[in-house]
């Protein structure tokens, strides 16, 4: 063979395998829902130098591969369209994709009760069943995945999902009942990005540069560093419990008998999901530079005894994740903790914990959705989703949308001494207090010796007046400060009061 050819044969060769397949972001598929009244950046990888053009509702946007073989474009801001139009991304090689709109698209997170699926809510098979009259709903599932370093990557097996029997089932019931109430009162399509994991503490989802720069730093690296350092020894103990595991187990199907014995968990590491920045690497930070209109957030469970620490912890997860998507205004909503702990209802971490989310409303763009009355101190995932996801979208169109919504229960707005008794004011009455109850419970006095004594409590108005034989000079109040308290204060849109107190002890 002459020279020329077997150099020709060889780059033959070489070329095909220095090509990279044109790609998308795994964020982009077919259903997709874009933002509207943003411009919209669209990204992927392709080979270096490769000229990409993206074409998208009669607008074109060209950019050119980086050396790293990424590449990024951005499309116009877009009016809201529910029609259905292809997105073509064309290279060397062409990918289109069908039946995308243009609405409002919000970021999911947190951990189980934000995971929570719809089919295994109390009413979900009812909704599920009607889902598919709502096609502009629609939800894009990040999968679980752990990233000890940063990789950019997004990974989702499911896409961007259209309702319907088959589908809508495994959607976030919280994040479903929001985007559902969203899309009824704006009329534009609304997609979900959920990206949640049932048991995660907070760390893991903040940046380690986030989780550094907070004051909950050093404790947070001490944690680590001892769960590091027994590390080995608590796998050896996993080895070992999970061997007399399988035994046990194996021993009872030779028997024919029942084995209900939980498998024992691994313990975790510094390579697993509750390693600060773990589930951010994994499943947040590929996302970006995605324009999302705002965060839904539901966690906090698995951070309770530790409430000090997210005190600053939760405040540092919004400005990171801010920092992040580069959007300062990113609206932040959260649900606060349920009412739960059956076995210890007086105790006061989760009450500790819930102050600390209703402190990180000094936060501008936050609201909190307080659920009290739709708990089960029996379980800590509260089946009724629709009245949580009813209350995330309160706070969506009121502060976001700027529709006339209340979107919060009766807020403490001070406290007076009157004789033996103080009388407490409240914001966010809307029409007058009430409880459902025969006796309006929750509310303790304490004295100077910090003793707090369940007080008899009397709507007045907008007010509540407080007392107790058992406090005859009050100087300190609480209200709902208990892991199961007796809470029953509403106001007329049928919105709990938020947990307070006015001592620092």
């Amino acid at each position: 063979m002459r020279p020329s050819r077997v150099i020709l044969a060889v780059w033959l060769a070489i070329i095909p395998a220095l090509l990279v397949a044109l790609q998308p972001a795994a964020i982009f598929t077919d259903h997709a829902i874009l933002p509207r009244d943003r411009p919209v950046p669209v990204w992927g990888t392709a080979t270096p130098g490769e000229t990409i053009t993206v074409n998208f509702a009669g607008y074109t946007s060209t950019a050119t591969a980086d050396a790293d073989g990424r590449w990024q474009t951005t499309l116009p801001a877009l009016d809201a369209d529910a029609t259905g139009r292809d997105l073509v991304i064309a290279g060397t090689t062409t990918v289109t994709l069908t039946d995308i709109l243009v609405g409002e698209v919000w970021l999911a997170s947190g951990q189980s009760n934000m995971q929570w699926a719809l089919n295994i809510t109390h009413d979900g098979s009812l909704d599920i069943a009607s889902s598919a009259a709502l096609p502009g709903i629609r939800e894009f599932s990040v999968d679980r995945r752990v990233a000890p370093a940063s990789d950019g990557l997004i990974v989702s097996a499911r896409g961007w999902q259209r309702p319907g029997p088959d589908t809508t089932a495994r959607f976030s019931a919280v994040a479903y009942y929001f985007a559902r109430e969203l899309h009824l009162r704006l009329n534009v399509p609304v997609g979900i990005v959920n990206s949640s994991w049932g048991g995660t503490q907070i760390e893991p989802w903040i940046s380690p540069a986030g989780v550094s720069a907070n004051e909950a730093a050093p404790a947070v690296a001490a944690r680590w560093a001892e769960i590091s350092a027994n590390h080995p020894a608590a796998e050896e103990r996993h080895r070992v419990a999970l061997a007399a595991w399988e035994k046990a187990r194996d021993d009872a199907r030779e028997a024919g008998a029942d084995f209900t014995t939980r498998r024992p968990n691994a313990p975790e590491g510094p390579a697993g999901r509750q390693h600060p920045g773990n589930l951010f690497h994994g499943m947040i930070e590929g996302l970006a530079p995605f324009p999302f209109q705002g965060v839904i957030w539901y966690q906090g469970e698995s951070n309770t005894d530790r409430a000090d620490q997210y005190r600053s912890l939760f405040p540092g997860l919004i400005n990171d994740w801010r920092n992040h998507f580069a959007d300062p205004d990113l609206d932040f909503f959260w649900v606060q903790l349920a009412s739960f702990n059956a076995r210890n209802p007086d105790g006061t971490a989760w009450a500790q914990l819930r102050d600390a989310q209703t402190a990180t409303l000094s936060l501008p763009r936050t609201g909190q959705a307080a659920i009290l009355d739709v708990s089960n101190v029996n379980d800590i995932h509260p089946r009724n989703k629709l009245d949580v996801g009813r209350r995330l979208a309160r706070l969506a169109l009121n502060r976001t949308y700027g529709l006339d919504v209340p979107d919060q229960g009766p807020t403490f707005a001070g406290a007076t001494r009157e004789a033996d008794a103080y009388r407490l004011a409240f914001r966010a009455t809307d029409g007058g207090l009430f409880t459902p109850d025969r006796e309006l419970g929750g509310f303790e006095l304490a004295g100077a010796y910090k003793v707090f004594h369940p007080a008899t409590a009397k709507i007045e108005g907008a007010t509540v007046l407080l007392s107790t034989p058992a406090v005859p000079d009050p100087i300190a109040v609480r209200y709902a400060w208990r892991n199961a308290p007796a809470a029953g204060l509403f106001n007329q849109e049928g919105l709990p009061a938020t947990p307070f107190r006015t001592d620092d002890w």
